[in-house]
């Protein structure tokens, strides 16, 4: 049974999350307009974050973290998703949250403490290095080419990889490369800790985008006779798949409920606007056109923010909730879209400026509905699933 009251030190945590991202992290936005914010910027917030004992939610209290449980960490990661400096303010923002994710499940102790305690601390940065060139693997992992060959003192690595979200800067990357002639989709890939000042690792250029808030980019880099010892094995050789479904599950979900945050204040700021700016003798939000727009926005935030808790609840449950994880990611990542565009919409001129934040927002989100699995390859698997059920029924 799913319990959809709140318990009162949770909903107290959320609330001193928002104030701390209202109070400190809003106002640093317009540094967001050139960019992504400097380390210092990063930094200093992250000590406030901390002094406030906000910092690392989503991680065990032996790491730092406050050890909060899949659901609780969906209202917290909303609260601070209100700014797009807030999940990097509390050190839960992608790459680094699903990395740490993977590490504390995967790695071996020491693993664990060289990678994820200066991760969890917010000392470090790292990376995730799956995704290569055309005809490399993008959406289909069994097109992966990125190969590591066993030798006597360990492995070494050799491929391309783009799009690598937050590279230019990171002092890890897991490198996903095959360790098998054939790749089945479950087995043949494996993971290996990168550090960057590997002399086979190299940050070819960042690749100019939509978004630019992430620290370090999204990436072109190069694996050339990139040496790794056996210590540099995530977990099992050839089970990189099964770690990557491990990390993309939750990591999908996260996502969407820090872009939910987004998608809430966006409706804010438009509701706001629509009550306060007259036109044609009467306000913006007493015009249908309007009004109708406005609760069209607010009918999907509540269905997303229903399937993200859903979502967590199983996790929090142990179940793997791959249909449910894609679901959520497909419909919540289009409907963030469509709540910012329609909050810029209402806003009209001083929308599309830089006087509000919505532009940034617009340009911000849209990606979302490509990485961790494009709309389309999502519901191609969920498609997928239901025949499979079918078959079984059957």
């Amino acid at each position: 049974m799913i319990d959809f009251a709140l318990p009162g030190e949770l909903v107290a945590l959320r609330d001193r999350v928002r104030a701390f991202v209202d109070r400190e992290a809003v106002p640093l936005e317009r540094e967001l307009e050139g960019g992504a914010p400097d380390v210092q910027s990063i930094a200093a917030l992250r000590a406030k974050a901390r002094a406030e004992g906000i910092f690392a939610p989503h991680l065990p209290r032996a790491y730092g973290g406050l050890g909060l449980d899949w659901r609780s960490t969906a209202v917290v990661f909303e609260a601070a998703g209100r700014s797009l400096l807030g999940p990097l303010a509390i050190n839960a923002a992608a790459p680094d949250e699903g990395n740490m994710h993977l590490l504390h499940e995967v790695a071996t102790p020491a693993q664990r403490e060289r990678y994820l305690k200066p991760l969890a601390a917010g000392e470090i940065r790292s990376c995730f290095a799956m995704t290569e060139p055309a005809p490399g693997a993008g959406s289909d992992p069994a097109m992966l080419r990125t190969r590591a060959r066993k030798t006597a003192h360990g492995w070494v690595i050799d491929g391309e990889k783009w799009f690598i979200t937050g590279a230019d800067g990171a002092a890890l990357a897991i490198c996903m490369a095959r360790t098998s002639e054939e790749l089945d989709g479950h087995r043949g890939a494996t993971m290996f800790l990168i550090d960057a000042g590997n002399p086979g690792w190299r940050v070819r250029r960042r690749i100019p985008t939509l978004d630019h808030v992430t620290p370090g980019g999204h990436c072109a880099v190069s694996f050339a006779a990139c040496e790794v010892g056996d210590d540099a094995v995530l977990g099992e050789v050839d089970e990189g798949f099964r770690y990557a479904q491990l990390r993309l599950a939750p990591a999908r979900l996260t996502h969407c409920m820090r872009w939910l945050g987004i998608a809430a204040r966006a409706q804010e700021i438009a509701v706001a606007r629509a009550a306060e700016r007259t036109s044609f003798g009467r306000t913006l939000g007493e015009h249908q056109g309007v009004g109708f727009q406005l609760a069209d926005t607010e009918i999907e935030l509540h269905a997303a923010r229903l399937m993200i808790w859903h979502t967590a609840w199983m996790l929090d449950r142990g179940e793997r909730a791959r249909h449910e994880s894609s679901m959520a990611k497909t419909f919540v990542a289009e409907a963030v879209f469509r709540a910012v565009d329609r909050a810029l919409q209402v806003c009209g001129a001083l929308g599309v400026s830089d006087d509000l934040p919505l532009a940034t927002f617009l340009r911000e989100s849209r990606p979302f509905r490509i990485y961790d699995g494009p709309s389309e390859v999502h519901r191609m698997a969920i498609a997928a699933r239901l025949f499979r059920r079918r078959e079984a029924r059957a």
